[in-house]
């Protein structure tokens, strides 16, 4: 009997042992090892961090330029700016009109005018012209601001921004007395006018103006005078009235409520600030159309427009958290837009609609659109928390999901004619976003249907559905591609491509150790983020962007994060500053407002985790740096509702705690593995 109860006892430790060490196995990090990454390039920062909210450049002898684009309702500006070999100003605005269409009315029909830098008031000190204006400073915070002193021992300061609602690109120019003597000062008139050919306009000819009044005035040491400049364009017969000073407040007032509004705080400044300005970027480019508001891309060719990649699918999810209302309107909006399309034949849904919703265009085929716009909306309605928005929603998210099942071809694989680079690199019969984007359509669009209480079987069915196209695109995309055994972006493809990253995007793991190493080797991993394709030399943030954020929430936190404060830093602070670009040699980086919204993703689902599972709940898995202890994001909007979301680390694990109205509504401990959930009053 002893000995049996010995054996039995012996049974029992060799069970609990193996429990012990399976769990243990379960919970630990899985700690890999990445051989052979590409290095991180040396940083040459030119602006520095001078406050919360702002970014200065301290002029030195070296020549240097740079361009941003600044949005409004009415208006947008590529500003380029800088200082040439001799440190003389260098400031030139490109302004657009997106509602004041030109012929043919096509994608690029906005209203658009170059004024040089002498399209600007003469300053006279003593009656005689101010010479030698030498940039000292430039300033971001919302607005462009330089600073500048003169070899009249005055200094004077440009404000640079655009009217927050009319069709004007403002700056407010200061003359300060530095001197220990009175200035007679004047800031002359300016009536700059063109006059546009009326068979050019769809409204006929326009009356483009630089405009200023001028003021002259003695001013002792110490004392200032200013003047607002005006750039702006008009139907013939139109006019309006705009306050220069007004105008600055309400700029002001926009960007200060993007500050308070998701308020990520980190022990990396510069983190916390690349993502304040990405919530400005991502949300100041928003035109009021006679269509709508129309979220628009930018970049001096894309606006008054909407398309399938750019709003559903990268913007229009995170407006829901930082709770702009317009934001909100522009994403509910778009969709609309595209459910004007759907029918009953099941013909492709247009890629974009242009000029103001008035037409569209398809030069590209199907790029996977509807599996774009069913993510997207998906995932909108979601966060968004509106039962009666989501209900308006789901008709197009049901047509958009049953084409891709129509795309599906005998591997279950859906097939598309190219993606979101439009034929720009090859994507086969079938690629891997498109897959990607529809598994993550109907992974969401299963959670809105129980969110909604409707539809019960076919929830199932999506989700089903969600599970079989994972297994398919595993055996279709998966294998060896340049020694790394990771994904082919289409059947036929040899070489490394940057979207590889959208699996660990929508939570598929399976291959992540190997798609990380291609990620990061040095054939797609270069100065300026991820090549789009191994052996080619141009890049696009989007793919970047996306690649950040999957690597975080598989969990990769301090590798992600290597390259992810690199990049943050580069866009920031270094020489084409402050926002996430669209790409290179295409664009030369143009600040593309979308791939902003794809920067705060980064934050919201990849840093935090968060994914939209109801109405009023949701999951994350936060991921905390090493280096970090702590990371907040403070009055997130989603689910119709403000919340903050705070993280901590305690000993091994990490305390999440949600708070709304100053309460603690919830307190979790998170050992790293399975998501925390969240349900919101």
């Amino acid at each position: 009997m002893k000995a049996v109860r010995i054996k039995y006892l012996s049974f029992i430790c060799v069970v609990l042992m193996y429990t012990f060490h399976a769990c243990k196995t379960e919970n630990r990090k899985e700690n890999i090892v990445y051989e052979n990454l590409a290095p991180i390039d040396d940083l040459n920062d030119i602006w520095e961090i001078t406050d919360a909210g702002e970014i200065t450049w301290n002029v030195t002898p070296k020549k240097h330029t740079d361009h941003i684009e600044m949005s409004g309702l009415g208006v947008s500006g590529i500003i380029s700016y800088g200082v040439d070999e001799n440190r003389q100003i260098v400031l030139s605005r490109k302004v657009v009109w997106p509602m004041l269409r030109t012929i043919p009315n096509d994608t690029h029909a906005s209203l658009i005018h170059d004024f040089p830098k002498d399209i600007t008031p003469e300053i006279l000190l003593n009656g005689v012209t101010s010479q030698n204006e030498r940039p000292v400073k430039f300033r971001y915070n919302g607005l462009l601001s330089v600073l500048s002193n003169s070899s009249d021992g005055l200094e004077i300061k440009r404000e640079i921004f655009p009217s927050t609602s009319e069709a004007v690109f403002v700056e407010l120019i200061t003359v300060i007395n530095k001197s220990k003597l009175p200035v007679k000062t004047e800031i002359k008139p300016l009536h700059y006018s063109f006059i546009t050919p009326e068979d050019k306009g769809v409204y006929g000819s326009y009356n483009i103006e630089a405009k200023c009044t001028g003021i002259e005035k003695t001013i002792n040491s110490g004392e200032t005078i200013s003047v607002p400049v005006f750039y702006s364009a008009r139907k013939q017969g139109q006019h309006f009235m705009v306050d220069g000073y007004v105008e600055r407040e309400k700029r002001e007032a926009f960007v200060t409520s993007l500050s308070n509004s998701l308020i990520l705080e980190t022990p990396d400044k510069v983190i916390n600030e690349m993502f304040r300005f990405a919530k400005i970027r991502a949300t100041e480019s928003i035109y009021n159309t006679k269509g709508g508001l129309m979220h628009g891309p930018g970049g001096g060719r894309y606006y008054a427009a909407i398309w399938a990649n750019d709003q559903p699918e990268y913007v229009n999810p995170f407006f829901p958290f930082v709770g702009n209302e317009n934001g909100n309107e522009s994403a509910i909006n778009s969709f609309r837009h595209f459910a004007r399309f759907i029918n009953d034949e099941y013909k492709p849904i247009p890629s974009s609609i242009i000029a103001e919703g008035n037409d569209i265009w398809d030069g590209a085929g199907d790029r996977g659109d509807a599996a774009m716009i069913a993510y997207g909306a998906s995932r909108f309605a979601l966060a968004y928390g509106d039962t009666e928005t989501a209900k308006e929603l789901l008709p197009l998210i049901k047509w958009c999901l049953e084409y891709c099942k129509r795309k599906m071809m005998s591997n279950g694989i859906i097939a598309s004619d190219s993606d979101e680079l439009e034929g720009r690199f090859p994507s086969g019969k079938a690629n891997l976003s498109t897959n990607m984007l529809a598994y993550g359509g109907f992974k969401s669009a299963s959670k809105l249907l129980k969110a909604l209480g409707m539809e019960t079987e076919l929830s199932q069915d999506y989700e089903k559905t969600a599970k079989i196209l994972q297994e398919n695109c595993d055996q279709y995309f998966g294998g060896n591609v340049m020694g790394y055994y990771t994904y082919k972006y289409f059947e036929l493809n040899e070489k490394l491509r940057s979207w590889i990253c959208l699996p660990l995007t929508m939570g598929i793991f399976d291959r992540k150790e190997e798609t990380l190493k291609a990620l990061f080797s040095p054939e797609l991993w270069n100065k300026n983020g991820i090549y789009t394709e191994a052996g080619n030399k141009t890049f696009w943030d989007r793919s970047t962007l996306y690649a950040f954020k999957g690597i975080l929430y598989a969990g990769e936190t301090d590798l992600a994060m290597k390259y992810f404060k690199y990049y943050s830093q580069k866009r920031l602070l270094g020489e084409h500053v402050p926002f996430a670009v669209e790409a290179f040699p295409e664009g030369d980086q143009r600040h593309l407002s979308a791939e902003s919204g794809l920067y705060c993703r980064v934050i919201t689902e990849g840093l935090f985790g968060i994914e939209p599972t109801g109405l009023k709940s949701f999951t994350c898995k936060p991921v905390l740096p090493e280096e970090w202890n702590y990371m907040t994001l403070s009055n997130i909007k989603a689910f119709q509702t403000s919340f903050d979301l705070m993280v901590r680390r305690k000993a091994n694990k990490l305390e999440v705690t949600l708070i709304s109205n100053d309460k603690v509504i919830d307190k979790k401990m998170w050992d790293g593995n399975n998501k925390i959930a969240f349900t919101l009053n």
